[in-house]
């Protein structure tokens, strides 16, 4: 399948921004069952500086404010060619070591809640004791739009009942680095069958699965991905696979806008 992406954020300040530098990850990559047939990125009230490839082996591009700058607009389209893997994505590869992805992190620490969700899972877990965990949180923390903060961690989610995609996937790896099993955070693009017009990326989990490498789930939809889905960044937690992060001096207060649209070719 072919999708075609169209990613628009657009920053409005009151005051002129002295000084700004925006970190993005738009950009996916060619590469497990992906290819990128072309890729864009166009800026208004500023200009990149430089794309470089982090340590968890994504693209990155460092954007800076133009002096003075009341609006910064930040547009990343292509087009992205998906095959049906089944979500598996075989062995790993990267700059960063397997055990990196064991290592927890302040919002994929497992407390009271993550171990209640575990307790019964004897060993390690393989394809159906993670499919069923991925049930039982969907059960346990239902989705539920606009429910959490931006930093909420996965016992958050856990004690509030409710969250979305990025609450799900903090929950299921923090179970799964609590099973001593390597899992990491996936930043992308999901084509829903019901809209094309989004207000933010999807979130999902990949788990290293024995004999299988890099295995991804959908928590918050209840499967594995498919052609749909278009991946981006990843990272121990949300925080290493924002599409935008960064620093300014000036501009006191923000609007912030973001339009996406994911379509297939």
């Amino acid at each position: 399948m072919r999708l075609s992406i169209e990613h628009t954020t657009i920053y409005r300040f009151d005051a002129p921004v002295i000084y700004g530098l925006q970190q993005l990850r738009k950009t996916p990559k060619s590469t497990y069952n992906q290819r990128v047939i072309q890729w864009d990125t166009r800026i208004e009230g500023g200009r990149k500086e430089v794309a470089f490839e982090d340590h968890h082996h994504n693209t990155t591009e460092l954007i800076s404010f133009a002096p003075g700058a009341t609006e910064l607009s930040l547009t990343s389209e292509g087009e992205v060619e998906i095959e049906d893997n089944a979500g598996i994505l075989g062995p790993h590869h990267g700059h960063a070591p397997l055990w990196l992805y064991e290592m927890t992190t302040p919002r994929t620490e497992a407390g009271p809640g993550t171990r209640a969700l575990i307790k019964d899972f004897k060993g390690t877990p393989g394809i159906p004791e993670l499919h069923a965990l991925s049930e039982r949180i969907r059960s346990e923390v239902p989705y539920t739009l606009g429910a959490s903060a931006p930093d909420w961690s996965a016992e958050d989610a856990i004690a509030a009942a409710k969250g979305v995609c990025q609450d799900h996937t903090h929950i299921f790896i923090a179970c799964a680095r609590a099973l001593k099993v390597p899992a990491r955070y996936v930043s992308g693009y999901l084509m829903l069958n019901e809209t094309t017009a989004q207000e933010a990326m999807h979130a999902w989990a990949e788990i290293h699965v024995d004999g299988l490498g890099w295995v991804g789930f959908d928590v918050s939809n209840g499967v594995s991905p498919d052609t749909r889905y278009v991946r981006v960044a990843t990272g121990l937690d949300y925080s290493d696979a924002a599409p935008i992060s960064g620093t300014r001096i000036g501009g006191a207060s923000e609007e912030l806008h973001v339009r996406i649209n994911v379509v297939q070719q």
